[in-house]
């Protein structure tokens, strides 16, 4: 109830929008869909980098604004605006009733509630003095060049955002969420005998800045930003071929973000786009596979109380032992498909309508040991983390680039790999899985996807996998 007291108070208290009238509007324009909502949204955010210990940027956003949604069949009509009034809702309210117009549908059912809160409601902008986030970006510059002299260049950003959001349905049905999202990065530069290499890494999640600004954290973000920048130094080219490849646990879970799981989106699917269309029940990858999508973790950054169609969010089981068990769904793709929302419906702010969007999306354990894995291989390569990527949802082809790699000969680790790509077909490699490790991670917390021009806060993870043969692009000759 506290979300929504403090959800009136920013659109309503501070508005001459009524909630009588509203409600009146929502049943005028609203009613005879199949379903449809309004969507208040208030959101502060700010952002500082410095390079080399000084300020490059320092900025701070306010922005707010309605979006009024209704759905008949597969038909959408949205609008929206940045001016919170009657008059502006009036006007949208005239476009989307446009959506159902000589159409009569059935009111969906609103969304079953819940009291689970998964993340603070602080504002985590207001918390800590700009002195304080500025000495802790120069403080992990000055580590880090303490730490190794061949440091020549270090980059370091921190984020914040605060987001209220409220939704109201046609028959007065209201939920509220106010949501926290902190993010710390940093990028160093390392030379040596003429070479220079990098290395990144970040930590975030939806908590205030406390965390963050402890030393044990943020120095542990510069040790392995460093860390990774030191070893590319000695990297040398990426063999080509298809080989073996171990992934290791955690981040390099984005491969199967973005291979397997925008194909298990609703939309994808009823539209049969997706290479995973109506395998419903059967066997799409190996034994011992098992994926979920789990918006209910307390803090992570994919995590949501409710979803932005206000539907709670919750553990859903896509693959389970191999067999294809389910899609993430919103309200309408569920409602097509014969299948309930999974709370999926997600929106990058006000002026987007929700689509069936991922929130942590990971793969389970299982029982292999990571040092027997990699000593099954005797020749290959390991990829530790990821950076950019291309993915055809409807094929399912993909191409990754490794930011940080290896070589496996004779089931050890050996030298540093550079310029190392991954190139598959994502249902292909679910099904050339061999060995699944016992050492589940989630990332850091870094996550943001992208879909249909919308960019969402996203997590994913995985343990160490054995992919028996995959094509690794390299520039070895």
């Amino acid at each position: 109830m506290s979300d929504l007291n403090t959800t009136n108070s920013l659109f309503f208290g501070r508005t001459e929008l009524d909630p009588s009238r509203v409600d009146n509007i929502l049943q005028e324009s609203l009613g005879g869909g199949d379903d449809g909502e309004l969507f208040f949204e208030y959101c502060q955010s700010e952002g500082i980098a410095i390079d080399d210990g000084k300020i490059k940027s320092a900025s701070f956003d306010t922005a707010q604004g309605f979006g009024l949604r209704s759905v008949t069949g597969e038909v959408t009509g949205y609008a929206h605006s940045s001016e919170l009034s009657e008059a502006a809702l009036c006007r949208a309210a005239e476009t989307v009733r446009m959506a159902h117009s000589g159409r009569t549908g059935n009111l969906a059912i609103d969304p079953v509630g819940t009291n689970i809160s998964l993340y603070s409601d602080k504002n985590p902008l207001g918390l800590v003095p700009f002195e304080k986030k500025v000495g802790l970006l120069t403080a992990m510059d000055s580590y880090a060049r303490d730490k190794d002299e061949r440091v020549k260049q270090v980059s370091a950003s921190l984020s914040g955002e605060w987001q209220a959001v409220q939704i109201i349905r046609v028959d007065g049905y209201q939920v509220a969420d106010i949501r926290p999202l902190v993010r710390l990065n940093i990028s160093v530069v390392v030379e040596s005998d003429g070479r220079m290499e990098t290395g990144s890494y970040g930590s975030g999640g939806r908590s205030v800045y406390d965390h963050y600004l402890k030393a044990p954290t943020w120095k542990k973000v510069v040790d392995e930003a460093l860390r990774q920048a030191v070893v590319n130094l000695d990297a040398v080219p990426a063999p080509a071929g298809e080989m073996p490849v171990v992934l290791g646990p955690g981040w390099p879970g984005i491969l199967l973000h973005e291979a397997i799981g925008h194909g298990l989106e609703g939309d994808f699917n009823r539209k049969k786009t997706s290479a995973f269309s109506g395998l419903l029940g059967e066997r799409v990858a190996s034994p011992g596979i098992t994926v979920v999508d789990d918006g209910k973790i307390p803090e992570r950054r994919g995590s949501l109380t409710i979803d932005d169609e206000g539907t709670p969010t919750q553990k859903t089981v896509l693959i389970e032992d191999g067999i294809l068990k389910g899609y993430m769904q919103d309200r309408m793709n569920g409602r097509l498909m014969g299948a309930a929302e999974t709370g999926n419906g997600r929106r990058q702010s006000y002026a987007h309508a929700p689509i069936p969007r991922m929130t942590n999306t990971y793969m389970l354990s299982g029982v292999g040991e990571p040092e027997e894995i990699l000593a099954s291989v005797d020749n290959g390569v390991y990829a530790v983390s990821f950076g950019g990527g291309q993915v055809d949802i409807t094929s399912g082809k993909f191409v990754f680039s490794c930011t940080e790699a290896y070589r496996i000969e004779n089931g050890k680790i050996t030298a540093p790999l550079k310029g190392a790509m991954l190139i598959g077909n994502g249902s292909d490699v679910l099904r050339r899985v061999s060995m699944i490790g016992n050492d589940m991670e989630l990332d850091p917390g870094i996550g943001t996807c992208g879909k249909e021009g919308q960019g969402v806060p996203v997590g994913v993870g995985q343990p160490t996998l054995k992919i028996d043969q995959l094509t690794v692009g390299g520039t070895a000759v």
